[in-house]
Formats: C-alpha cells, structure tokens, sequence
C-alpha cells in the first residue's frame, strides 16, 4: 500500500492526528508508570513474613487494676495459653509482623558511632518466639531459658546475645562471617550475634521511606517486656486457630477479668496491613482501563469522522477497483502511523515522567521494558478500534459514495 496517500489525509487533518497520537502518548507515559507501581505494590505486599501465618494469631491484653505483681500475671498468662489443647507454642512480645509500628533500633559495629552500621526492628522474647513463630534457624543457636531476663520501661538489663535476620547479618558483615560478632544495638554494651534467621520481617509496611529499606532487618533480643499491657504470640495447629482463639480468651479471663483483651489473626493483620495497597492497586487498575476506554472511543470517533469525510474519496478508491480489504487495510496503516508516531513520544514521556516521580515521590524505578509493553497495548489498542470505522468505510457502495461527494 502506497503511503503517499494516508500522509496526505493526514496532512489535512493534522489536529485530529496530532490530538489522537497526544491522548495515546499520554495514556502510555501513565500506563507504563501505573503499571510500574502496581507491580512494586503488588510484590510489596505478598512479601512472606519468615512466620507460619496461617495459624498464628496476636492478643493484646492490658490490666485495668494497675496490680504490682506484672511479672507472675504475665508468666501465668503465657503457662495458660500453652497449656491449651491445640496450641502449638506461645510467648510474650514487644511487637509482630505488618503491625505497622513498633520498636526501631540503630545497629552499630564499635560504641558510640555516629553514623549508624545499619537500623533494624527491635524485637524481644524468650527461647519460645522462635518455635512459636516458625522462624527458620539458618546459622547458630536459640535462645536458652537462662538467658532470658525481665524488661520495663526503666530496667534494661544487660543481654548476652542476639538473633539476627540474614539480611541484617549481610548489612552488618558483608563478608559473611556475622555468627560470634559483637554488635551494639540500644547501648554501648556489645552482645554477640548467637543466631540467625532466614527471614522476620519488621512491623512497618510503609513501601517507600526509610523505613521500607530495612523491612527485613530484624533483631531479636532475650528480654520479656513487662508492663499493664502485653503482646501475647500464640501459634495453633494447623486448622485449629480459630477454636484456639475462642479458648485462649476465655482462659485469659479465667486467670484474670479484670483486663481488656483484643484477639487479632494474623492474616487479619496482613488485610489489615496492606489494604491502602491494595485499595491503590484497585484505583491505578481503574484509571488504566478508564483511559484505555477513553482513547479507543477518541480512535473511533475520529477515524468515523475521517470516514464521513472522505465519502467521495474512499467511493473514488471503490469505483477504481480498490476492495474492501484494501480499504480497512488503509485505515489501519493510517492508524498504525498515528500510534507509532504517539507511542514514540509516549516512551519518552513515560520515563521522563518516571525520572521525577523517582526524585520527588522515591518511587521505583520503571524498567525500560514496562514502556515497551504500554507502546504494544497503544498499538494493538489502536489497531482494535479503527476496525468498526474502518468496515463502515469498507461497506460504502461506489456510486452512492460519488453521488454523496
């Protein structure tokens, strides 16, 4: 097919193009970078904990009778839940998994330094947190009963040693050798790594921001946290959690009503977590297919105006042998042409557009291949809504084309 001919029409309709290839620049430059965010908020938020979630759930309990003796309360509270048929294991804690805040510490290699090695989410609990949250021990040893001591607000006591996440022993000793490593987390005074982790995530969930680049940099240290109000970790059976949270609370009031108990799953505190996300990826996906709409209607109400104005020349073609596949073959090239030319300045708008959001907003940067997948939907987008326009302008008869000129 000669092209001489479409560059003529186009010439003379050159707002109709060059409207037409602008909303299909624009679509793209915004697809590609939606696209971009939808899937980091999408791997963001299916990022596996390092816990056995399913079974798992949290209980907040806080004291109402300020009593003196937290310590015992605290202790028989923990002997009861374990003690529970179908409970597999339980302890006490400062904070869980996507809670969305929490303890953050500095880690640090010598005292007193000024910039700080690494941070890391500050998790405490005895030689029980392990096997309740189904952590997955890579390197070194547990926790031991004896090295587990009481914690307050005013009374921290001195620590024998860590249990690290992989990623933070890799921050803090690229060489690999963190197993033994004194480090200084909170205080001057140096506790060695005892134990590492494959994986606990922190409780922030927060997807850009300082905190999100140290989501899997976790420390846990030997200490039970005592206070009026306690975070209870309970891991169930499998299949039994929901009947175990129904005991567990009316063993937690057997031992003491006096109390206000909250119960939470943690896939309630996953949903929970992550909904602004997902509410986000809905919307993005909403607006993507809007605009998609949006532009495919604009390619068909132009290419229809297109056709009615050239009647007389498309009956001419007809007249002069031209056939109906030729016709839609011709508004398609013409089509195709006017994507190009918008899919072009659209990549380019697509990652000039992503440069500043990634300076401005500390968005991801978008691979340069999520462009090209957006030029491919414009054009395949394109080539789909000239079809109906195009087979009208395919079914004019000849003589009624010329006469209508």
């Amino acid at each position: 097919m000669e092209l001489r001919p479409i560059l003529s029409a186009m010439r003379r309709n050159k707002f109709g193009a060059l409207l037409i290839a602008t909303q299909m620049a624009v679509t793209l430059a915004f697809l590609a970078n939606a696209l971009t965010l939808v899937e980091q908020r999408i791997a963001w938020s299916d990022r596996p904990t390092g816990m056995a979630e399913a079974d798992a759930f949290v209980v907040h309990t806080e004291t109402v009778d300020h009593p003196d003796d937290l310590a015992a309360r605290q202790e028989r509270d923990i002997a009861g839940l374990r003690a529970l048929p179908g409970v597999v294991d339980a302890y006490t804690t400062d904070m869980y998994p996507l809670e969305g805040g929490g303890w953050t510490e500095t880690v640090n290699l010598t005292p007193d330094q000024k910039t700080p090695t690494a941070f890391a989410s500050h998790y405490m609990g005895d030689e029980h947190a392990l096997h309740t949250l189904g952590l997955k021990l890579i390197a070194g040893r547990n926790f031991s009963a004896d090295e587990i001591a009481n914690r307050t607000d005013n009374d921290v006591p001195r620590t024998s040693g860590y249990i690290v996440t992989k990623s933070l022993a890799a921050k803090l000793f690229p060489n690999g050798d963190a197993l033994g490593k004194p480090i200084f987390v909170e205080t001057n005074n140096p506790a060695p790594i005892i134990g590492i982790v494959d994986r606990l995530q922190g409780p922030f969930t927060i997807a850009t921001g300082l905190f999100s680049t140290f989501a899997e940099n976790s420390v846990l240290s030997p200490y039970r946290l005592i206070g009026e109000s306690s975070v209870y970790m309970v891991r169930a059976q499998p299949g039994q959690r929901d009947a175990v949270m129904k005991s567990a609370e009316a063993k937690l009031f057997a031992l003491d009503e006096n109390r206000i108990l909250k119960f939470r799953s943690m896939q309630e505190v996953r949903a929970d977590a992550y909904r602004g996300e997902h509410g986000l990826i809905v919307l993005l996906s909403a607006i993507c297919i809007a605009l998609l709409i949006v532009t495919a209607f604009g390619i068909i109400g132009l290419t229809s105006y297109w056709v009615a104005q050239r009647r007389q020349q498309i009956g001419i073609r007809r007249a002069l042998g031209a056939t109906r596949q030729a016709i839609v073959r011709y508004f398609q090239t013409e089509n195709f042409m006017i994507a190009a030319a918008g899919a072009a300045v659209g990549i380019a708008f697509a990652i000039a557009l992503n440069l500043w959001m990634v300076r401005s907003f500390e968005m991801v940067r978008m691979d340069s291949s999520r462009a090209l997948v957006g030029a491919l939907v414009i054009l395949v987008l394109g080539q789909f809504a000239v079809i109906w326009p195009a087979l009208r302008a395919a079914s004019i008869p000849p003589a009624l084309a010329t006469r209508g000129g």
